[in-house]
C-alpha cells in the first residue's frame, strides 16, 4: 500500500470514527452505514476528480488490504505459537 493510499484510507477512517463511534456495524445496515460515510466520499470523489462510486471501490479494496497486512502481521507475530502453516478453523 502506498502512502496515498494509506492516507485516502485513513482520512476515511478517521471520518468514520467520528460519525460512527457509537455504530455498532453488526446491528446497522450497510446502506445507513454508507450514508453516514457519503460526506467523506463525496469529499474524496471531487479532491480525486473520480466517481463517488469509485471512491467507495477504492476504500473497501484498500480497507480489505489494510486488514490482510493486520492479519499477516498476526500470524507472523504468533508464528510460534500457531505453528508455521497455521490452518484456518471452521465451525
Amino acid at each position: 500500500m502506498t502512502k496515498e493510499d494509506r492516507e485516502f484510507l485513513n482520512q476515511i477512517m478517521e471520518y468514520a470514527d467520528n460519525v460512527m463511534g457509537d455504530v455498532d456495524p453488526e446491528k446497522v445496515r450497510i446502506s445507513e452505514q454508507l450514508e453516514k460515510l457519503r460526506p467523506i466520499l463525496q469529499e474524496l470523489a471531487m479532491v480525486h476528480k473520480m466517481p463517488v462510486e469509485d471512491v467507495f471501490i477504492k476504500y473497501m479494496d484498500l480497507a480489505t488490504e489494510a486488514a490482510l497486512e493486520k492479519s499477516h502481521k498476526f500470524e507472523e507475530d504468533f508464528k510460534e505459537i500457531l505453528g508455521e502453516n497455521p490452518k484456518p478453523k471452521f465451525f
